[in-house]
């Protein structure tokens, strides 16, 4: 009997410690699975991004794998756009989260009301973008382009350079019989091959493939802005995914301030990462790099502003808006106060 007794009192005893082992491991798994609950209501499970090839922090961010290193738990996708005329179509429709637009398209997008907020800007445009002519044209100058056939992408940063060197050089292009054509970089390209156009205004890498096929430069941006005609680009926003995850653009801003400056510290071994980007060798990479004028994180204030404070990138915006209304692109250009809330300026106070 006590044998018996003492074997039904060992069963109870490990039937008792299984039993507290289930609840504690049930409770473990409740608060797992309660902490990943949390987590994701606070992170989205996947990120889609409208980019451009440009050479700039993003494009090298997205080499690098930036921002799949941060986020290695969120679905990342790249969404290639060829101008910012198309960004503005996709955020329209809400098929992206994060898009690149040039100040012209974007003065566009918040005249029209489109759903995003400015979070960041990425450069300046230089030499990165520029007239560039056949060497068999003849063209020599503005002046020259009388009759001929002059490609750009309109509502583009181009476009809007175009269009201001003509102004600026008081040169009328109906009157001059200067025929401009409305086409994307690939379109361009292919098109110069043919012979159809005697010259574009065209940003990198595009750019760089005219020159190695019998272009040269006239004019460029960076000449321009000498001038006032101010260009550049910069990131935006869906306003509900800014307003709901706060914390993923702070985030990217921090991946895009990393990429501009391993650019700065480490240029070459960039340009070599960039190269595959742009479908040019690292040397020519690197020249095109170098062509715009990079902007980290801690050059954001100086271009945002404030609230009651506007910014230098407001006022390009309202100057882009203004050419813009002039030429039709838009019915009218907003007020500058309108311009400045569509800055997030307080990510950066």
């Amino acid at each position: 009997m006590k044998l018996q007794w003492k074997s039904s009192a060992l069963l109870l005893i490990f039937l008792l410690m299984l039993t507290s082992a289930i609840i504690g491991c049930s409770k473990q798994d409740t608060a797992t699975t309660a902490a990943q609950n949390t987590a994701s209501s606070h992170e989205p499970k996947e990120i889609k991004l409208g980019y451009q090839v440009s050479p700039n922090g993003e494009l090298l961010a997205k080499a690098l794998g930036l921002l799949e290193k941060k986020y290695p738990h969120i679905q990342i996708r790249w969404i290639k756009f060829d101008s910012g005329r198309d960004v503005n179509n996709a955020m329209a429709s809400g098929s992206i989260d994060f898009g690149l637009v040039g100040t012209p398209p974007g003065s566009i997008g918040i005249a029209n009301k489109l759903p995003y907020k400015v979070y960041y800007l990425h450069d300046m445009i230089g030499e990165s973008e520029a007239l560039v002519v056949k060497e068999s044209s003849g063209i020599q100058s503005l002046h020259d382009l009388k009759g001929k056939k002059i490609a750009t992408t309109f509502s583009s940063t181009s476009h809007f350079s175009l269009l201001g060197a003509l102004k600026e050089a008081s040169i009328d292009p109906k009157k001059e019989r200067i025929t401009l054509l409305d086409m994307q970089p690939p379109d361009i390209y292919a098109a110069w091959q043919r012979g159809d156009i005697d010259g574009a205004y065209i940003w990198q890498p595009t750019q760089t493939k005219l020159i190695n096929e019998g272009g040269r430069v006239i004019i460029t941006s960076n000449d321009l802005a000498q001038k006032g005609v101010v260009t550049g680009e910069f990131g935006i926003v869906n306003k509900e995914f800014a307003q709901k995850y706060p914390d993923i653009v702070k985030g990217y801003i921090s991946v895009l301030d990393e990429a501009v400056h391993y650019y700065h510290s480490q240029p070459e071994q960039a340009a070599q990462v960039l190269s595959k980007e742009l479908g040019l060798s690292p040397d020519e990479s690197l020249k095109t790099m170098k062509q715009i004028i990079w902007l980290d994180a801690s050059q954001q204030k100086d271009f945002f502003g404030e609230p009651n404070q506007p910014g230098k990138l407001a006022k390009i915006l309202k100057d882009t808006g203004d050419f813009m209304a002039k030429q039709k692109n838009i019915p009218s250009s907003p007020s500058l106060d309108v311009y400045q809330k569509a800055l997030l300026s307080e990510l950066y106070q």
